[in-house]
Parts: C-alpha cells; structure tokens; sequence
C-alpha cells in the first residue's frame, strides 16, 4: 500500500543524491558548457604586446533531452510516469514512489528559460607566438527577469599558441593560423530555486585546435576540442536559514553539498569575426551536446 504524505523526507543521502543528480544535472552540465565558451574569435595570436578586451555573451541552446527525466531510471524510486520535468523544464511533475510513500514533484514553468552568460576577456600577446588569457567577473548581484536573477562571480586563466612556427618553410607559407588554446575557468554562483537559496559552482577546462583565415576584414575560424567540467551543488549551512531542501512535496535534510558527474565531451565551434579598425565584433556557435552560441564586441590591436 502507497502512503501519500504532505512532504516526504528523504533520510538516506545516497538516494537524495541521486535523484537531486536527475534533477539538477542538466542546470550544473548547461553552466559547465556555457561557461567553457567565449575564450577566442581567431587562431592567430596576438604579436608581442598586442592585447584585446573583448565583451562576450554566450546564450546556452537547451535541447528537449535534457528538459525530462525518468524517475524510474533511479534506484528505489518509482513512478507510473516515464518523464516529469528536470530544473530546466516545464509541464506537471510526477507523483513518484519512495520507500512505501507517495510524494508529487512540482508542476514547473520553465524556471530559467535560458542560460545567459555575460563575459570579460583579455589577452596579451608575448614571446614565440603565444597569448596569454584571462578573464574577470566580479562579484555581482543581477535581476534581469526572463534570463532570472542571483549572484555570480568568475575568473579564468588560458593561452593560445600558434603551431604552424615549428614546421620549416612550410609553416610560415600556409595563408592560415593554427594555434593549440586552453582554458580554466572558476564560476560561483548563488541561484534562487523554487524560492530557496542555492550555491552552483563551476571549474571547467577545455582545450582546443584552432584553425581560422583572414580574407580583408573578415576571419572566419573553426576549432575542434574536448570539454572538462565538475559542477558543486550547496545548499543550507551559510546560505540559507532554512533546515531542509524541498521539490514540492519532497523533502532533503540540510545542509547538503554534491558534485554532479563529470561532464566531459567532445565540440566543434566554428563563428565569424568582422573587423573594423580596432574594433571587432564576432559571433560563433559550439557544436556538443550542450549546444552553445557566442557574441562578441571588443577592441583588438596588433
């Protein structure tokens, strides 16, 4: 016999850790991609001492996969329902099973219609061909309604390095730049779900091979790479007052603290950059299975 209860605790942590994974994973993954994009717009390095300071925003694509989950696909849980909404999905969620009780998950619009981040990013030109990166954002509280509201912070390090210098005769007579790039890059974020206080934290990695052409004012380029990201999700102890994490009729004790599966993947990027001056301006989109789609608008010499 199914018991139906007001709220449902969940006591052991392994069970609450994995259905919060089915739950949130798609928030923490999309925050991982999106925050892994931005870091280039050409495979040519900057000359020495050459620098640019470039506004970027990248707009996370969500793919319908990720706006459902099963519930049946978690151990001790169970549902007559095969989908109900993940945190970035919409519709009615599902009255799931646990351990003889019966709880509903919440009915959802979508609760961040898109993922929107906004970006600085730096480079110097130095020694061999080679650019150092960085990139900044400051600690920074933000209500921008459709694209939601919270508090977030980053930094980032990375390089670009040109390749075709260590080929002989051949490298420096190609009408293309290839460069091997990578970057790190450290997101914390402070998120309102369903109306309680939440802590997201991103480090993601990625590496890259670039390769682009100028023809005039116009570089198209590509790039081929792989994606690291480990996501913490934190929720209770010095973030809210609150004793418990609750999914509607769904109750987690608090505080909690949980690293999401590593999301680890192959991309292929290709985008446009326009030059006017010292002014450019380019966009680009990242293939994977987070898609992710770049504008930019900076100022760049040498």
């Amino acid at each position: 016999t199914i018991k139906s209860y007001t709220q449902v605790k969940i006591e052991n942590i392994n069970d609450a850790q994995a259905f919060l994974q089915e739950y949130l994973s798609p928030l923490g993954n999309g925050l991982g991609a999106i925050t892994n994009n931005g870091w280039y717009n050409s495979a040519r390095p900057h000359r020495l001492l050459g620098f640019d300071a470039t506004f970027t925003l990248s707009l996370l694509n969500m793919s319908e996969e990720h706006k459902i989950f099963n519930p049946n696909s978690i151990v001790n849980f169970s549902s007559s329902e095969i989908s109900t909404p993940t945190i970035i999905g919409s519709g009615n969620g599902a009255l799931v099973q646990y351990n003889g009780e019966e709880f509903k998950l919440p009915n959802q619009t979508k609760l961040f219609p898109t993922l929107a981040l906004p970006n600085f990013n730096f480079g110097l030109g130095v020694l061999k061909k080679t650019e150092i990166n960085g990139r900044f954002i400051p600690n920074y509280k933000y209500n921008l309604g459709f694209f939601g509201k919270g508090e977030i912070g980053m930094w980032g390090v990375g390089f670009k390095h040109d390749v075709l210098q260590w080929i002989p005769i051949l490298g420096n007579a190609i009408p293309i730049s290839l460069s091997l790039q990578a970057g790190h890059t450290q997101l914390n974020s402070k998120l309102s779900i369903l109306e309680q206080d939440v802590n997201i934290d991103v480090q993601a990695t990625n590496f890259n091979i670039i390769l682009s052409r100028k023809i005039l004012m116009l570089t198209g380029y590509t790039s081929v790479g792989y994606n690291f990201s480990t996501t913490t999700f934190t929720a209770g102890e010095n973030i809210s007052n609150a004793e418990s994490f609750n999914l509607n009729e769904l109750e987690v004790d608090l505080p909690i603290e949980m690293k999401f599966e590593n999301n680890n993947e192959f991309r292929a990027n290709v985008g446009l950059r326009f030059n006017l001056t010292v002014i450019a301006i380019h966009a680009n989109h990242t293939f994977s299975k987070y898609p992710v789609t770049t504008l930019g608008l900076g100022l760049s010499i040498r």
